[in-house]
C-alpha cells in the first residue's frame, strides 16, 4: 500500500493559484450572504395587528433559552466543521475535500440565514410569548377591530421587536442546515445507498438530523415558536443544505459519492497535465492533484479513495 502525505508541494506551476481562484466567486457569494444577513437583521419587522384574547400568543416569557444561539452555533457549525475536517484530512487525506466541505457548509448556513431573516421581517408573526413581551396598557381589544402595537409599553426595543420574528424559526432552520449537511457528508463517505443494507450507516448518517429536530422541539417548549414556525424552518434548512451539498458533491447514489466533484481546472492546464476532461467526479488521474491515501480497501469504507 502506497501512502502520500496530507500536504505536498509537487503540484504543477500555477495549479494551486488556479484552483483557489476558481472558487473565489463561491466565497464572495458566501460573504455577500453573510453581510446581507447582518444588514437585514437591523430592519424592524412588520407590525402585525393582534388580539389581546389570542391564547396562542399569551404564553409567559422565559428570560433564557434552553439552547442559546451561541450553543446552537457550536452544535450546528463548529462541531460539523471539526468532524468533516478530521474525516477529510486524516481519513481521506484530501485537503481539497476539506475545502469543499467547508465551503458547502458555509454556503448552506449563510443561505439559510438570509432566507430565514428576510421571511422574519416580512411576515412579522408574533411569538407565543408576544403579549408578555408587549406589556399592553389595556386588556381589552377595540370594539370594532384588532389591537395594534401602540398599546405596548415594553421599553426594551430588542425584546419587543424580537417578539415579532416568530416565522420561521431561525434556530431550527440553522440547525437543520448545518446538521443536514453533515448527515449528507457522512452518508456519502459511508456509501449509505450501496445496496448492501448496512443499517449502522443509516443511523450514523441520520443522527445529526435527529439532533436538529430536538433543537427545534426546544424552541416550542421555550414558547419561542409555534409548531408551524419550526416545521417551515426545518424545510428551509434541509433544502438549503441539500442545494449546497450538491454544488460540490455527487448524489448519494453515485459510486463516487465519497468524493467531491473534480477540481475546476481550466482546459489548457488539464491538457498540459495530460488529464482527461470529466463532467462528473474525479477518477484515478485526479488523485495526483489531491493529497489522498491510495488503498485497496473496499469502496464502501471511509478511508477509500478509489
Amino acid at each position: 500500500m502506497a501512502t502520500k502525505p496530507i500536504f505536498k508541494n509537487d503540484y504543477p506551476p500555477g495549479y494551486l493559484k488556479t484552483l483557489v481562484l476558481s472558487y473565489f466567486v463561491d466565497w464572495v457569494i458566501v460573504a455577500v450572504l453573510a453581510i446581507g444577513f447582518f444588514l437585514v437583521d437591523k430592519i424592524p419587522p412588520f407590525h402585525r395587528e393582534f388580539s389581546l384574547d389570542n391564547k396562542t400568543i399569551s404564553f409567559p416569557h422565559k428570560a433564557n433559552d434552553t439552547i442559546s444561539m451561541g450553543l446552537a452555533c457550536v452544535l450546528v457549525f463548529v462541531i460539523p466543521l471539526i468532524l468533516m475536517a478530521l474525516i477529510s484530512l486524516f481519513i481521506r487525506r484530501s485537503p481539497y475535500d476539506c475545502h469543499n466541505s467547508l465551503l458547502g457548509l458555509c454556503l448552506a448556513m449563510t443561505l439559510t440565514l438570509m432566507i430565514t431573516h428576510v421571511l422574519k421581517i416580512t411576515v412579522g408573526r408574533q411569538r407565543p410569548d408576544f403579549i408578555a413581551r408587549c406589556i399592553p396598557s389595556t386588556k381589552v381589544d377595540p370594539p370594532l377591530g384588532l389591537t395594534s402595537v401602540d398599546v405596548c409599553t415594553q421599553t426594551d426595543a430588542f425584546i419587543f421587536n424580537d417578539g415579532m420574528k416568530s416565522f420561521p424559526s431561525g434556530h431550527t432552520s440553522l440547525s437543520f442546515s448545518g446538521l443536514t449537511f453533515l448527515s449528507l457528508y457522512l452518508a456519502g463517505k459511508l456509501h449509505m445507498f450501496d445496496e448492501r443494507g448496512h443499517t449502522y450507516k443509516s443511523f450514523v448518517s441520520v443522527a445529526p438530523m435527529i439532533g436538529a429536530a430536538l433543537i427545534g422541539v426546544s424552541r416550542i417548549c421555550d414558547y419561542r415558536h409555534h409548531w408551524q414556525d419550526v416545521t417551515v424552518g426545518a424545510i428551509i434548512g434541509i433544502c438549503c443544505a441539500y442545494f449546497s451539498y450538491r454544488q460540490y458533491y455527487p448524489h448519494l447514489g453515485s459510486p463516487r459519492c465519497h468524493k467531491p466533484f473534480s477540481p475546476r481546472i481550466p482546459r489548457p492546464i488539464a491538457q498540459k497535465l495530460d488529464i482527461p476532461e470529466r463532467n462528473g467526479t474525479d477518477d484515478n488521474d485526479w488523485m495526483r492533484l489531491e493529497s489522498v491515501t491510495v488503498t485497496d480497501a473496499h469502496p464502501t469504507k471511509l478511508n477509500v479513495t478509489e
